[in-house]
């Protein structure tokens, strides 16, 4: 399984109320795990900066992820951004195995 962030910004409108805020949150949760059930879930985060959440989660494919990002865009999000990562001992793994080819 490939590891995924999806980035999300919401919209001011629905982060103007925490009680419509947090049931958006579970009904979003409740959908992806209903559309993505083999997504496994790492970690949630709410976060300064440009993006409100991160969240890290684990998928067997990029069209999941992209699944992923388009609920997020449904239920509120201004902006959703799947990235996909590597491991730091993996990312050296494919470093070494790529200079070995030079």
């Amino acid at each position: 399984m490939a590891t995924f962030i999806l980035m999300t910004k919401l919209s001011s409108e629905v982060m103007e109320n925490p009680k419509e805020r947090a049931k958006k949150g579970r009904e979003w949760f409740k959908k992806v795990k209903k559309v993505c059930p083999e997504v496994k879930w790492i970690a949630h985060y709410s976060i300064l900066g440009p993006y409100d959440f991160m969240d890290i989660y684990e998928a067997e494919s990029a069209e999941i992820a992209y699944k992923v990002s388009l609920i997020s865009r449904i239920y509120g999000a201004v902006s959703a951004e799947s990235w996909e990562a590597l491991p730091y001992d993996q990312y050296l793994k494919v470093l070494k195995e790529t200079l070995k080819k030079q």
